[in-house]
């Protein structure tokens, strides 16, 4: 069950990493150092696993849930955990939420499943609430919906429906480019019953949070979680030159993190905490492959331009508090 009854996903969410052994099987003991160092930071108010940034699309449903376990173990009993349902299946859909219900996450994060691609989701809108209905039937735990910026995405009317049909549905992980992310957060935040707008525009946090977001979920907070924190702190504060200022060294970060190719973003992160000694191994699964030097060596001088260091990044002082 639940360890957080009624958990409302806001503020600030680090999506953390998976550590690799050399002959690709998990790394438990540095998952679990990655993970209690994030937990540790003040000023986040969750974390998700089994997503994007653990490389979920290589992960089988048995190492979902042993992740699961572990995490909860470690960290579930101070910060609600969101666990990610990545399945093409509503079937198999429903199936990992039971389990993350089980495994004692506190709310889930909804992919959209690949078929809703081809033009499904303007012209068929029903399979998204169909998908929903069945992982809703399946737990009660709220639920978090990703917006894709592509073809993946939903419709507004749809989200409207799904936020109508579907009292579970808390939120949504929003993707969206500029226009289309501030039109979510009017629409949804107007509605009768208002859903909660995380961003997850990583690449542009500073301007998506002065939109309105109610927080973000981000991949980038497994290196700079504190930094994310203390950003969404000034924002929701009115306090716009320590968010410049805070958005600067962020943005450093950014320009190597989300560089061309944007799939390997994590893989990014991966060699940035090796190099920060958070991490000994930027090991990935394919199809995802090793960093060259010249890469690596990017990141590490973003890292130092950044501020960034073993233990956090230097300088922040009047920090946020712990969320509660």
């Amino acid at each position: 069950m639940s360890r957080f009854k009624n958990y409302t996903p806001q503020g600030v969410i680090p999506a953390t990493l998976l550590a690799f052994n050399d002959d690709f099987s998990i790394n438990e003991k540095e998952s679990l150092r990655h993970l209690n160092f994030v937990a540790a930071t003040q000023g986040i108010s969750a974390i998700t696993i089994n997503g994007h940034a653990s490389e979920i699309h290589a992960c089988s449903f048995d190492e979902q849930q042993r992740l699961l376990d572990v995490s909860a173990a470690a960290v579930g009993d101070r910060l609600p955990l969101i666990n990610g349902v990545y399945a093409d299946g509503s079937h198999e859909a429903a199936k990992i939420a039971r389990m993350a219900e089980q495994g004692g996450a506190s709310c889930l994060l909804i992919f959209p499943p690949h078929s809703f691609g081809m033009g499904a989701m303007q012209r068929r809108p029903e399979m998204a609430l169909a998908h929903f209905k069945m992982i809703a039937d399946a737990t009660s735990l709220p639920l978090i919906a990703f917006q894709y910026p592509d073809e993946l995405g939903y419709p507004l009317d749809t989200l409207v429906r799904m936020a109508e049909e579907i009292p579970s549905l808390v939120a949504i992980k929003d993707w969206s480019p500029a226009q289309r992310h501030e039109r979510n957060i009017k629409t949804l935040h107007g509605l009768t019953r208002p859903l909660k707008v995380l961003s997850t525009n990583s690449s542009w946090l500073m301007a998506s949070l002065t939109m309105g977001c109610d927080g973000l979920l981000s991949g980038a907070g497994s290196v700079i979680a504190d930094l994310q924190a203390a950003l969404f702190q000034a924002v929701s504060s009115g306090d716009l030159p320590r968010a410049q200022t805070l958005n600067e060294r962020i943005w450093r970060m950014s320009e190597v993190f989300y560089a061309d190719p944007f799939g390997d973003m994590h893989n990014r992160m991966k060699e940035a905490l090796v190099l920060l000694g958070r991490l000994d191994k930027a090991v990935v699964r394919p199809p995802l492959f090793k960093l060259t030097q010249a890469e690596i060596s990017r990141i590490a001088a973003a890292l130092n331009a950044a501020g960034i260091e073993r233990d956090g990044a230097s300088g922040l002082v009047d920090r946020p508090m712990a969320a509660e």
